[in-house]
Parts: structure tokens; sequence; C-alpha cells
């Protein structure tokens, strides 16, 4: 008889990007193997997105963060009182509050995706829930793991505690993966994906994504081609002017929130470059998309990224440091067959080391074992 798994703390399903690509990834590969329950918030696709996933759609009926949490409330209460499951995987720290009224009935394993506080969307409030529920994440649950091995590192250091540390993966993409029409409908008018540019993306347009790092560089070497910016335009409104304003005498076409991940493929696939200036993360799913696709990066040196990738397969700046950013992007446009060949580099160690299939079984031990 399969085991059952409920999946908690997820709020989208099909995933938007983060965390929630991370949790399909993972009921991808293990869906066969047990009994998936996942709540999330309602979507048309939800229930017709997986074969052999039970799908609890609960609307939170409020925007923002409390939305958040009251859905997070809703989902705990329905596990409680209507859930069949024998174990719950609760995914990122925000959600664990929720962790001392599932231990009720359930084992919990629990996993970090990041450390939020470090994000510069959260006012102070926030912030000190999100101390408060690292507490929580740390002494309540059964199992606890962490996507970010730095992260892992603090965690063992600051409680003495026993935390996995098991990283994010790809499902190794093909040319079939590529919908090159569903990417160019994203393009603004005057757009081409068929001539050179230089990309970013993240799931949310937010200063710690380093965009405007990106802008200031592109300014500094005066470049000509098209940048195209992926992401929601969602938090600060002064954030969003200060890149409008860095984007004047630039090429710049900002395209929203690409989705499907078909879509962001394909235009990887025909980007020159992509830059990665994000300046904190846990461990960027984007990162092993770009690389498992080919495409040669320009990354900041934090060490979320420096776990993941060496000198030999992207090329790194100074964090922070436009000017720096400036000399690397140069020096990758000028370098063009050495970046393909360090991309090439990138591409095949991600799909040795960080594919979903391999990183599935460890969750699968940790499963059986809890």
């Amino acid at each position: 008889m399969k085991k059952r798994i409920a999946i908690f703390g997820i709020k989208y399903f099909p995933s938007r990007g983060g965390t929630s690509r991370v949790a399909e990834n993972l009921i991808l590969q293990l869906k066969d193997k047990y009994k998936i329950t996942i709540y999330c918030y309602p979507d048309p696709n939800a229930k017709s997105h997986m074969n052999n996933v039970n799908v609890v759609e609960i609307n939170p009926f409020l925007p923002g963060a409390p939305g958040a949490l009251l859905f997070f409330l809703q989902s705990a209460i329905h596990l409680l009182l209507m859930g069949k499951t024998d174990l719950v995987h609760v995914h990122k720290t925000d959600s664990a509050l929720f962790i001392p009224l599932l231990k009720l009935r359930y084992r919990i394993i629990a996993t970090s995706h990041e450390a939020p506080y470090t994000r510069d969307k959260w006012n102070w409030f926030m912030k000190l829930y999100f101390h408060l529920v690292e507490l929580l994440f740390i002494y309540t649950p059964d199992v606890r793991t962490c996507i970010s091995e730095p992260l892992t590192d603090y965690y063992k250091r600051r409680y003495k505690r026993i935390v996995y540390f098991i990283p994010n993966g790809i499902n190794p993409a093909d040319e079939r993966d590529f919908d090159y029409n569903k990417a160019v409908a994203f393009l603004p008018e005057n757009a081409s994906i068929d001539k050179p540019f230089i990309l970013f993306a993240a799931r949310r347009l937010m200063r710690t994504k380093g965009c405007h790092t990106m802008l200031k560089a592109l300014k500094e070497i005066k470049y000509k081609e098209q940048i195209f910016i992926a992401g929601e335009w969602v938090h600060s409104s002064k954030y969003i002017d200060e890149l409008k304003t860095l984007s004047k005498d630039l090429n710049v076409f900002f395209l929203g929130f690409v989705n499907p991940l078909s879509a962001l493929y394909a235009l990887l696939k025909k980007s020159e470059l992509f830059v990665f200036p994000s300046e904190t993360e846990g461990m960027s799913i984007m990162l092993l998309e770009v690389a498992s696709v080919g495409r040669p990066m320009v990354v900041s040196d934090i060490p979320e990224n420096t776990q993941v990738f060496n000198k030999d397969e992207v090329l790194y700046f100074k964090n922070k440091n436009s000017n720096d950013l400036a000399k690397k992007i140069t020096y990758a446009l000028e370098n063009s067959t050495g970046m393909m060949e360090m991309a090439q580099r990138a591409k095949s160690k991600v799909l040795r080391d960080f594919n979903w299939e391999k990183i599935a079984n460890v969750y699968e031990q940790l499963y059986d074992g809890a």
C-alpha cells in the first residue's frame, strides 16, 4: 500500500516559479510512489495539471501576507479535520507557524528555502515574524531540510540541531521544452527574439534581485543592444521608478513575469548572455535552469551561488558592484567562445549533480524513515 504525503506551504500549482517549482518537480518524481495531496490557491488547471495527485484548493480571501497566513491556517485545519495522510511535508519557514498544530496528528518534515528576513520587500514586523517562525522550523518538526548549504551551516552553528542539506534541482530540458511562440507573446512592440539581447529574469522585481546593479553596469558600457527584463512589478513602486529611470538611454524591454517555463526556456536559448546579479538567495532554481539550457552567465559572487558553480563554469562579479559587473559583461561579450565553453561545463554539472531524479531519492529515504 502506498504511503500518503501531504504538501503544505505551497501556494501555486501549477507552479509560478521559486518554491512552488521546487515542490512541483519533487511531486513529479514521487507521485507514482506515494499518494500525494497538495494544498494550493484556486487555479483552473490545478486538478488536471498532474495525474495521480490529489489537489485541495483553498481560497485565502485576503491579499498579500495576511492572505497567505489565512491560507496556511485553512489548510492546517483541513488537514487536521479531514486529512488522510501519513506525513506532512511543510515547505518554507513562513508556514512553520502551523507545524505545532499539524503535529497534533502527523509526523512532519520541514524544508527551509531561504531566510525571508534578508529580503527587502518585508517590513520590520514581517521580518520579526520570520525570525520567530525560524525557531519553530528548527525546534518542532521531526525532520528538517534546507536547500541552501550556507544557510544549512548557519542553522547547525546557531541552533545545534540536525538539518539535512538537500539542493534544488532541474528536470533536463530539450528543444521540445522551448516554446518560441509563447516567448514572443511576452515581447513588447519593437522587441525581437531574433536580435541580440541580454536577459535578466526573476519571479518578482525587488531590490535584492539586483536588477538595478545590472542596469548601472550596462549604462557604464553604453550597451546598445536589447535588454529583456522578466519579472512581476508587485512590490516597491519607488524601486520600479528607479529601474525605469536607469533604463533611460538603454534599449530596455520589461516583459512581466514569463510563464510557463517553456516560454522562459525559449528566451534563455535565444539570449546572448544571462545576468544574475541577485544579492541574496536560498539556492536559485533560475541559476540551475539557465545552466541546463547551456547559456553563458555573469553571476554575483554570493555564497549561495559559489556553492553551486566554480569559476570555470560561470563568470563571477563582486556582489552589488556595478563597476565590476560592467567589466565582466564587457569580457563576456568579447569572449563568446570561451563563455560558451564555460556554459557547457555548467550544463554538464547541473545534469549530473542537480537533477530531480537523483534529489528525489534523498527525499524518498527521509519520507520512509520518518
